[in-house]
């Protein structure tokens, strides 16, 4: 029987209270809830179910056990999440001088206080504690705590089952003495009696071993499932994740070890099975009706928002959504201009509702991202990123890319191969090197770094022959022979290698630059949980940010004062004459000599390898070189300026700047270019934050929905009539 301490006419009383189940009066308001409610509350129900991003983690090698870690990759997991499942040990240690022995007569204020310290101790000392004894008083209360160490005492023997074999468990207790007691006192605080308590008695002997760190965190009593971590184990169950990649993608996410084994998660989820199985009906119901929302979001913004908006999806065959793709006025806008090179960016699938994201983005004459399309697919078979690939051609009005950058995968290669033959395909560097961790640094252990440091002499090869034979020689020298990651690699060899894709053109996507570009885009919209419905909203602010509030790029310093980087200056981006102006620069270390037949050798004034072929008419004014970097980049490269300015050619031929490097071929106005600064980042994201909560306030109910649009067009009608001059420039936004 515990007491409670209540204050009546300002004399203190002491309550028992009694463990009994109190009883449940029914009425007609009132019933008792049911399983389902019990896992999803009415509130909840009513509400949107909060979408959770992860990074795709199957491998492309097809076996569904396999997973991939990609090497630098960071969590997508909020940072309220991470703080929330710190443990008890780590908060105690950030929030608290440096832990020292208990010793008789230290003050606590509370007992718990007191059981948090004692644990935190324990566990750096090397074991855990546990609860024994109380005692209490008619005045008091409870006024002793013990606490007493894990293998304290002595397991009485039980009763054995009548069965044939019963199971033997062996005790892990054995008398230990370590303890801790407490005990309450009153004491006299400004005329008023406070309670605290004090270590009555302390031993840290003890008659076992104790543990070190990697052994004491398997201990039951710090193996604890916190809550949000109960819920994302119990949506990757749902899933089909195994326990194991359960576990080792919270790990992933965290960046350290859980305080828990596989084997409390198999615990976990067989206990919750049943609350699982009986909230089945309710989650496929609110996935289904969140969706259908989806949808009619997007019939909405054709006729509200966006005129040249375009949606499609497929259903099953009870008219269920499978797969929904759309794009904005704008994304067709901008494929007439930087559709040339398009990347299909599917890194993020929604735990939540099972679909994979995708992305198509170009790239601007500034280097920046631009959104082209976007698409939720119900899981990543050909079949899908063929219907996603159909789809996106019909959006951009037939048009097919001249080059298509993807991850590795096999699924996606054949929808490419089948829907786009004429397109080349080409596999982004940064998806091939970031899972070779994955892939070969258990297989290889301490010869993984050198297998490393080979597999990147091999990207540097010239020639598709040297590729092939250094290839050989590096898989031969591993035992990489039989090895499937080492033949999936080597049957996508065509699509990642640097000497088989030189030729194809891929302006400057294959820079690092680009690739944080498209990155930052994702983040914006899969850093936060987040409902179905708002996804639509979410892409087109992130498209609008991108696209108003590019990074601002100023023109080099003139550095060759030739006239052909005058002439570049006036016609190009500050983003494509930065390039061009690196290789004019590079061009004065390169030597020409004319051959007999017309073609002129350069080679570099040091190194007599690695000389290139250049071909000049000056009639057509066409130039050619042999190292394809105009045919991969569209910049001239250091080969063909040096052969221009050794035949006096003070300007560059203009079919050489590409419609899409040139300073006109923009889709921000001159107006925002010069605008640029207005406001700064912290009006930015004062903006989307206000943005956001207003989104989310608006999706709770029809009617908030429906005033907030109502609100939403006055208000933009009236900033509309704003004239453009009164700009805020300042930072108090």
């Amino acid at each position: 029987m515990s007491r409670v301490r209540i204050q009546y006419n300002a004399i203190p009383f002491l309550i028992p209270l009694c463990r009994v189940r109190a009883p449940i009066f029914l009425n007609r308001k009132t019933s008792i809830p049911s399983p389902i409610e019990r896992f999803f509350p009415p509130a909840m129900a009513s509400k949107p179910l909060n979408n959770i991003w992860i990074r795709r983690q199957q491998c492309p090698c097809g076996d569904w056990k396999c997973y991939i870690r990609l090497d630098g990759d960071e969590s997508t997991t909020t940072k309220s999440e991470i703080e929330s499942t710190t443990t008890t040990t780590s908060q105690s240690s950030s929030s608290s001088p440096p832990l020292s022995t208990p010793y008789v007569g230290q003050i606590f204020r509370t007992d718990d206080e007191a059981f948090e310290y004692y644990t935190a101790f324990a566990r750096k000392t090397g074991f855990s504690i546990r609860k024994a004894r109380s005692t209490e008083s008619q005045n008091l209360g409870v006024y002793r705590r013990d606490f007493v160490c894990y293998r304290s005492g002595f397991n009485q023997p039980r009763k054995k089952a009548n069965v044939e074999h019963p199971r033997e468990r062996k005790s892990v207790r054995c008398g230990c003495d370590a303890k801790l007691y407490l005990s309450k006192e009153l004491v006299n605080v400004n005329g008023n009696g406070v309670s605290q308590w004090y270590v009555s008695q302390f031993s840290n002997v003890h008659n076992h071993e104790l543990l070190e760190d990697e052994q004491v965190r398997l201990l039951p009593a710090y193996r604890k499932i916190q809550q949000v971590d109960q819920e994302r184990i119990l949506l990757l169950s749902k899933a089909g994740f195994p326990v194991n990649r359960i576990v080792k993608l919270l790990e992933l996410e965290r960046g350290v070890q859980v305080p828990f084994i596989e084997k409390d998660v198999r615990n976990f989820v067989r206990a919750s099975k049943k609350s699982v199985q009986e909230s089945d009906a309710l989650l496929n119901e609110k996935r289904e009706r969140d969706l259908m929302e989806l949808l009619e979001s997007c019939k909405g913004f054709v006729h509200e928002r966006d005129m040249g908006f375009v949606y499609e999806f497929t259903s099953d065959e009870s008219g269920k959504v499978e797969s929904l793709a759309w794009a904005y006025g704008e994304c067709v806008q901008g494929y007439g201009m930087f559709g040339d090179v398009v990347v299909f960016d599917t890194s993020y699938r929604s735990v939540t509702y099972g679909l994979v994201l995708g992305l198509f983005f170009g790239m601007d004459n500034n280097g920046n991202a631009v959104l082209l399309g976007c698409v939720l697919l119900q899981d990543e078979s050909c079949r899908s990123f063929t219907w996603a690939l159909q789809t996106f051609v019909r959006f951009m009005r037939g048009g097919h890319p001249q080059t298509i950058v993807t991850d590795i995968d096999t699924g996606l290669k054949d929808a490419v191969q089948r829907e786009l033959p004429n397109t080349n395909h080409v596999v982004f560097m940064w998806h091939v090197v970031s899972k070779l961790g994955s892939w070969f640094s258990q297989t290889l252990g301490s010869h993984y770094d050198e297998f490393r440091a080979g597999f990147e002499m091999l990207c540097r090869a010239e020639s598709v022959e040297e590729f092939e034979q250094q290839w050989d020689l590096l898989i031969s020298r591993f035992g990489l022979v039989p090895d499937r990651h080492a033949a999936l690699l080597y049957s996508c060899r065509a699509t990642w290698s640097p000497c088989y894709i030189r030729q194809h053109f891929l302006a400057q996507t294959m820079t690092p630059e680009f690739s944080l570009s498209i990155d930052s885009f994702l983040k914006r919209i899969v850093a936060e949980p987040t409902c179905m419905q708002a996804l639509l909203e979410e892409v087109s602010i992130a498209a609008s940010l991108a696209k108003q509030n590019p990074p601002r790029v100023p023109y080099p310093s003139m550095k060759t004062c030739m006239p052909m980087e005058d002439h570049a200056r006036a016609v190009l981006t500050p983003y494509a004459f930065s390039f061009l102006q690196n290789e004019m620069v590079l061009s004065l270390q390169y030597a020409v000599a004319e051959m007999a037949n017309g073609p002129y050798i350069v080679h570099h004034f040091k190194k007599m390898e690695g000389e290139c072929c250049v071909f000049w008419n000056p009639e057509n004014e066409e130039i050619h070189c042999s190292c394809k970097e105009f045919e991969h980049s569209g910049i001239l490269c250091r080969h063909s300026l040096r052969v221009l300015a050794v035949k006096n050619c003070f300007h560059i031929p203009e079919q050489y700047f590409l419609v899409r490097w040139r300073q006109e071929s923009s889709l921000v106005s001159e107006e925002n270019q010069n605008g640029i600064g207005i406001g700064d980042d912290d009006c930015v994201q004062t903006f989307q934050s206000l943005t956001e909560t207003l989104l989310t306030e608006s999706m709770v109910s029809k009617d908030r929905l429906d005033y907030t649009n109502r609100e939403l067009s006055t208000l933009i009608d009236r900033v509309r009539n704003v004239a453009p001059a009164n700009i805020c420039i300042s930072h108090d936004c």
